[in-house]
């Protein structure tokens, strides 16, 4: 068989899963020559060749067939390069004569063997034709656009026939597809053919009555597999192909849009160059949202990386072609500096202390604010570029707030969903914010909108009161799944959906889970289960009780609260020195945030004070660790502590509580959770200990009644906090964001 198609809207149109699965039969399938039919100058056509996902044609007919090149070496294919070249007239002569007609505009590009005009309603297109005709030349016209002069017989049709005629490939084997006015050549040398879907109108007139040629439904790549199901001699191509994944595909489903800072994949430096792996660690929030491509599912997963000065230009590659088969990632590379400026700088200085209502921390800088706009539209012209019509985009945190505003406009078609994982403050709080207008504008066009608990909804909403007139459609009780009157964080009903200027946009409070059955994979191997049964045989007479707290270095998680709280326990209750100890774990922030170095030297300094003062030669206090400990190793921690002290000032939501109640669960344990009731996890675990942060008698009343607490009682709360966590889990949340973005469709 040979394939000859147009590029743009054809061979590189429709539908991303249409068009992975129309490479990988052209790349499995050696039987299968492939020939570019465009009209592209070769310049715009290198690119593509060095793309991983597009397969390489063996032959390229380019400037409207003006041109004709081996594909594998670029040479030109004599002698038929040699025929054309004699038919064509003085290009410059021919421009001269152009030159005097209004509304036709020499197209800017390198044209070696073309000449090539925009042009519009205005422009007198039979003078054209009169010029053109006196040098022996056509006239060539596209989406009443393009105009291109050509020597008389000179096309895209033509130049293929001479090319099917050197092959002597029989014309009961070629295929040829297109989508506008220019590629009619291509249908008129008796081959069969698609026009594929959304075609310009003028080919499909022209074309209505040739019983050769199939006016496709499926856009794009789509139309070109649609054409080769129902052609019998072609078929067997589909039939023959396998796709790369067992099971059920996802058909039908509308293609997912992942927008993240981070990538699907880790990157390191082998000499010199930048090799890429899937994450070695398989717990977390990025391994959840891959598992939702794991059934087929197109999709694009767009993300940030560092650019690396002198390396090429990052392509749109797979993910993982056995896993994910129609999952690409498209890379958005900048400079460090940009992303330090952007995320480590701006973003940390100015919304995160305010996310958390530490307003004095605030720093507010309008050269910067500048620079964050600029990234957000960059990540928006990539999902505009990217994104398969009608697809579904699931936009992640708070430093890509503006990118709805600018990609609404490239693509309404898009449906929109936006994920908080982080806080969302008090109106009186968010509204200091100098940008306060524009980022709710740029949120109030998505359709759906989520954060964690209710709490952080209602907050948005009473955002909202203070900047537009809206109506609130709907409201939930949230008691199913939601603490409400009992907590510091509790609200009784939640906003669900809500009407802006004629849009509905739905609300969602949907907390993140823990990856609860890799945490049981884990626990359950035999390098864990070996370790904590040395431990236990080593400190079977130790009477020491183990406080956990594990958290990352940040002043939002109140590091020196708890420390300082816990000196003060020791000196109210001296009969505990000696018996208890707490392991601090402290995971350093991202390499440049300078705003951490402050609360870095008070915790080490408490730290310091408080063993120097209670140590002994065989008992320290506190155990603290500035430093990123492996997963296993903090299930170990989470395991073998009694109580686990989790009390941030302030917190999206803190997975840390939820993986100690999952691990102490799985191994039947009675371990005690002491949490702040500023965590969002709070409103999910009502057998926890809830605790005041922001004062020390109730942290350490808290702590004391974990302490004390008879074993019965622990393990009954353990027993059912495992019930939440173990149905609300990482996948449970995944799936069900795509599914409330998917009711913004109906």
């Amino acid at each position: 068989m040979l394939l000859a198609t147009d590029l743009d809207g054809t061979f590189l149109g429709g539908k991303m899963e249409d068009k992975l699965q129309l490479y990988r039969i052209i790349k499995e399938n050696k039987n299968i020559q492939l020939v570019f039919v465009t009209g592209r100058g070769l310049e715009s056509i290198i690119p593509l060749l060095n793309d991983p996902l597009i397969p390489t044609p063996d032959y390229i007919i380019a400037d409207v067939g003006a041109s004709i090149y081996n594909g594998h070496n670029l040479t030109s294919v004599e002698p038929i390069q040699g025929e054309i070249e004699n038919a064509w007239p003085s290009i410059y002569e021919i421009q001269h004569e152009l030159s005097s007609i209004p509304n036709l505009v020499y197209q800017d590009v390198p044209q070696q063997r073309r000449s090539s005009y925009y042009y519009d309603e205005g422009t007198d297109l039979d003078h054209v034709k009169a010029i053109a005709a006196g040098f022996n030349c056509d006239v060539v016209t596209s989406v009443d656009c393009y105009l291109d002069i050509l020597p008389h017989g000179v096309n895209k049709g033509s130049t293929l026939l001479k090319l099917i005629n050197l092959l002597q490939v029989p014309k009961d084997q070629v295929m040829v597809a297109g989508d506008t006015l220019n590629d009619l050549s291509l249908y008129e040398i008796d081959v069969r053919g698609v026009a594929v879907g959304k075609s310009e109108i003028g080919l499909l007139n022209a074309t209505q009555d040739y019983p050769h040629v199939l006016h496709a439904k499926s856009e794009g790549a789509g139309g070109i597999l649609e054409f080769m199901s129902k052609s019998a001699n072609l078929s067997v191509f589909i039939n023959g192909y396998k796709p790369l994944i067992k099971g059920k595909v996802s058909k039908g489903k509308s293609q997912l849009v992942m927008v993240y800072h981070r990538l699907p994949f880790e990157s390191t430096e082998v000499d010199g160059k930048t090799i890429r792996s899937s994450p070695k660690s398989p717990n977390g929030i990025i391994p959840s949202l891959l598992g939702l491509f794991e059934k087929g599912r197109s999709g694009i997963w767009i993300g940030e990386e560092v650019k690396q000065e002198g390396a090429p230009v990052v392509k749109n590659q797979l993910v993982d072609g056995e896993k994910y088969p129609n999952l690409i990632a498209a890379t958005i590379s900048l400079p460090k500096n940009d992303i330090d400026q952007f995320y480590r700088v701006f973003s940390k200085e100015a919304f995160w202390p305010t996310i958390f209502s530490f307003v004095d921390k605030a720093k507010f800088n309008h050269d910067d604010w500048h620079h964050y706009l600029s990234i957000n539209k960059m990540f928006a012209d990539r999902i505009a570029k990217e994104a398969d019509e009608g697809a579904l985009v699931w936009i992640h945190e708070y430093n890509l707030w503006m990118v709805p505003a600018y990609l609404k406009v490239l693509r309404p078609d898009l449906k929109i969903g936006f994920f908080h994982h982080t806080a969302f403050p008090a109106a009186d709080i968010f509204n200091i914010i100098p940008w306060r207008k524009e980022i709710i504008g740029s949120l109030l066009l998505c359709d759906f909108i989520s954060f964690h608990i209710p709490r952080y909804v209602e907050n948005f909403v009473d955002v909202l009161r203070s900047h537009t007139p809206f109506k609130v459609l709907k409201k939930v009780n949230v008691a199913k799944q939601f603490l409400t009157y009992s907590m510091a964080l509790g609200v009784e009903q939640m906003t669900k959906t809500i009407e802006v200027d004629g849009r509905l946009v739905r609300l969602g409070a949907q907390p993140v889970g823990v990856n609860f059955q890799h945490i049981q994979t884990l626990l359950n191997s035999g390098s864990v289960m070996e370790r904590l049964e040395n431990y236990e045989k080593q400190n079977k007479d130790r009477k020491v009780k183990r406080i956990v707290s594990i958290e990352r270095l940040d002043y939002v998680k109140g590091p020196l609260e708890k420390i300082k709280a816990f000196g003060e326990f020791l000196e109210n209750y001296p009969e505990f020195q000696g018996k208890v100890e707490l392991i601090n774990v402290c995971t350093p922030p991202s390499q440049g945030m300078q705003v951490y170095d402050h609360i870095r030297d008070k915790v080490n300094q408490a730290v310091g004070e408080i063993n120097g003062r209670y140590a002994t030669l065989d008992w320290t206090p506190i155990q603290y660790f500035f430093q990123t400990l492996p997963f296993e190793e903090v299930l170990i921690q989470y395991a073998l502590a009694d109580v686990a002290w989790i009390t941030p000032l302030r917190d999206g939501l803190n997975l840390v509580a939820k993986e100690y109640i999952a691990t102490q669960g799985i191994l039947n344990k009675a371990g005690v959770l002491v949490l702040s009731e500023f965590a969002g996890a709070s409103v999910e675990l009502p057998y926890s200990v809830t605790t005041n942060p922001y004062d020390s008698k109730s942290m350490i009343d808290g702590l004391l009644r974990a302490l004390m607490m008879e074993s019965g009682e622990a393990r009954n709360r353990i027993v059912r906090s495992l019930e939440q966590v173990k149905y609300y889990d990482v996948h449970f949340w995944g799936a069900d964001f795509v599914k409330e973005l998917e009711k913004s469709v109906q």
